[in-house]
């Protein structure tokens, strides 16, 4: 696949930013994480409509104002975005192939990177735009919207918000609610001048993580689901197509660690929990910056033989529950909320380096909407991420069908065959 970029511009605010945004102080919570960008894909096939997509530009124009700090430059020294309307950058290129040939099972995550206006861990400098886009037009005429903003200012919800906002505007639509984004997170969770959290990212590919990309269509989903029905009362919701994902994708990661090591190591597996609407009061669900918790499941090395499938399920569940319900205790005290958003994280992190220690993270973007996002000319096809530059990361996506779940496991490339070859996995791939 070769690229070539046709354009390159900033776009600025349409109106410009008021003295009183000039400057952006981040949060506590935005401080602490890695450097690098949240980044996003969106697919969309050719269409009698498919020319609207020269109309992005205009729109995000338009939207900048409320994405202020999108159009501004992180000053990594004073811990804040300079907001005085460089521009966010915006990037049309061509593909010499079509867009079936990048869409789905038989490519390459790292082939994606290339469809991003900037390589993942290629943020926090001075000269790096907080918000890159790409519109990437391939020969059979359909479309990739690939978007990265830097990670010191939003999480994967916002990504979401900033996605939404654009599309309803790009399609003239006033028919549903407002989306309103806010950036106040700086006020309940002040900055204070915190260094990020090392998670081992770099400006330029890191060719040592690989991804794959495992789906979990409707059926193997109801297969998991039976096999945990025991555990619920028939009047309770079944397990959470996360909840299932994740607790099996736990027991292949942990076992393959056995496998590797000929022996058992104790695991750390971090579920991140979105706190919009769930704290006390309830943060806006159009709250833009960090604003995540982790349930945090810890076990021991002589723990982790034993813990199958079946005994993961409920365990996951409930430090998920606990997680979401300290969510109302996270603006009530200001010792609890930088406990739960910041030490616990910060001790995670910690943890991970430690080589007796297998550390599994896991985030589900599932519930963002990416498949809504209609521009003018449908709805996507298919949405992703990419290759991500973190060690035993596993993002969670939604299918189309809103039925499935696809999840992008990010390993070390010695780590990746014996993935690849566990005998569960290999029933999920080939």
């Amino acid at each position: 696949m070769r690229i070539t970029i046709v354009s390159r511009k900033f776009i600025k605010p349409s109106t410009p930013t008021p003295e009183n945004r000039r400057t952006y102080k981040i949060s506590c919570t935005d401080e602490v994480n890695p450097t690098m960008n949240v980044v996003g894909l969106l697919y969309y096939p050719s269409s009698d409509n498919i020319g609207n997509v020269n109309n992005l530009e205009k729109s995000l124009a338009q939207i900048l104002p409320q994405f202020y700090p999108f159009a501004g430059r992180y000053i990594k020294k004073n811990h804040v975005v300079d907001c005085r309307d460089q521009g966010a950058e915006y990037i049309e290129a061509k593909v010499d192939c079509d867009l079936v040939d990048v869409i789905g099972s038989g490519v390459q995550p790292v082939v994606l990177n290339d469809l991003l206006p900037v390589e993942v861990g290629a943020a926090d400098e001075a000269t790096d735009p907080v918000m890159s886009i790409q519109v990437n037009k391939f020969k059979c005429g359909g479309v990739t919207v690939a978007a990265a903003i830097s990670h010191r200012i939003i999480d994967a919800s916002s990504l979401g918000i900033f996605f939404s906002a654009l599309a309803k505007v790009s399609r003239g639509d006033n028919s549903i609610e407002p989306i309103i984004p806010n950036f106040d997170s700086p006020l309940y969770f002040p900055g204070e001048n915190l260094g990020g959290l090392d998670f081992g990212t770099i400006r330029t590919r890191d060719p040592t993580l690989v991804t794959k990309r495992i789906l979990f269509d409707r059926k193997v989903i109801a297969n998991l689901r039976a096999r945990v029905n025991h555990l619920y009362e028939r009047s309770d919701r079944p397990a959470s197509r996360v909840l299932v994902v994740s607790s099996f994708l736990s027991e292949a990661l942990m076992r393959c660690d056995r496998v590797k090591l000929g022996k058992s190591r104790a695991c750390l597996i971090a579920q991140a929990v979105n706190i919009r609407e769930r704290t006390v009061p309830p943060l806006s669900k159009y709250s833009c910056g960090n604003l995540v918790s982790l349930g945090l499941l810890e076990c021991r090395a002589e723990e982790t033989e034993s813990l199958d499938f079946e005994h993961l399920v409920p365990l996951l569940s409930n430090v998920t529950k606990k997680a979401v319900l300290d969510c109302s205790k996270i603006l009530s005290n200001g010792k609890d909320g930088h406990k739960i958003l910041v030490d616990v994280f910060a001790g995670a992190t910690e943890k991970s380096h430690d080589e007796n220690l297998n550390c599994l993270w896991f985030t589900d973007w599932s519930k963002f909407g990416f498949y809504d996002n209609d521009f003018g000319f449908g709805k996507p096809i298919w949405t992703s991420v990419a290759n991500i530059p973190i060690k035993n990361l596993i993002i969670i996506l939604n299918t189309k069908e809103n039925d499935g779940i696809e999840a992008w496991v990010h390993l070390h490339e010695k780590d990746m065959p014996y993935f690849e070859q566990d005998e569960e996995i290999k029933k999920l791939t080939t």
